[in-house]
Parts: C-alpha cells; structure tokens; sequence
C-alpha cells in the first residue's frame, strides 16, 4: 500500500513540474501559445476578444525572411515584434489596431525575422525595448 501511495504521488508531483512554453522579454515573463504549423499561424490570434496581460503568441518559422502581418479579424490591439535568428528584436509594430474591413494593411518587419512575438498593444512601451534587445525562449 506504501508502494502504491508514493507511486501516485510522483505520477502527481511529476505533473507539477510540466510548465507551458513561455519567453521573456525586457525582464518580463510572458506565457506563450506557438503558431508552429502554417494553419496556426494563418489563424493567429483572429477572433479573439481579449488576452491576459502576461500571454502572448509566438510564431516560429524555419528561417529567416521578411515577414509582414496582418490584422484581419484580430479583435484586440497588438505590438508585433520581430526577431532575427539570434533572437535579437529587429523592429516593433506597436499599438497595432484591429482590422474588420475586407482590405487590411500589413504591418512588415524592418529586416529578415524567424520570430515573431505578439502581444497586447502598449507593451513595448512599458518594456522599454529597442533593437538589439534578446528574447529568451523557454520552450520545453
């Protein structure tokens, strides 16, 4: 019976330790969702009403590029910001406004990015980012 009770308390203890993928920029720790596949990203975060002050999504692509977004269907204002290979912030779209009508603008990087961060507008702004700046990636 000792056996079987330390067993279910490891099953149980094992599990606190799973965390979700998170990142952290300009000190702060954000929780992230990751658009891997190009049907996530495609979706992003479209039709969404809110999202809480410390979660964001982040895009993941296979190399870098110019990368532009868009906000189509996006209900919430957003900073877009984007990253080289080395993680390093390229540029920041901030305070970018929701888009409900069929033609959109886009919202491009300055230089090639492979990751692009999404969270609430104003953020950068109260981070104080500039280029250069580092994303550390938390994704295990």
């Amino acid at each position: 019976m000792r056996h079987l009770l330390f067993l279910i308390t490891l099953i149980v203890c094992s599990s606190c330790n799973a965390q979700d993928p998170y990142v952290v920029l300009g000190g702060e720790r954000f929780t992230v969702e990751l658009a891997e596949t190009q049907e996530k990203q495609m979706l992003g975060l479209m039709f969404r009403d809110e999202m809480p002050g410390d979660h964001g999504m982040l895009f993941l692509f296979p190399r870098e590029a110019g990368r532009s977004f868009w906000m189509k269907n996006t209900r919430i204002p957003l900073d877009i910001f984007y990253f080289d290979s080395n993680l390093a912030l390229v540029n920041v779209s901030e305070n970018t406004p929701p888009c409900r009508s069929p033609r959109c603008p886009s919202y491009p990087s300055s230089g090639p990015a492979r990751y692009v961060l999404e969270l609430n507008a104003g953020k950068a702004a109260e981070l104080g980012v500039q280029a250069g700046d580092v994303l550390e990636l938390h994704l295990d």
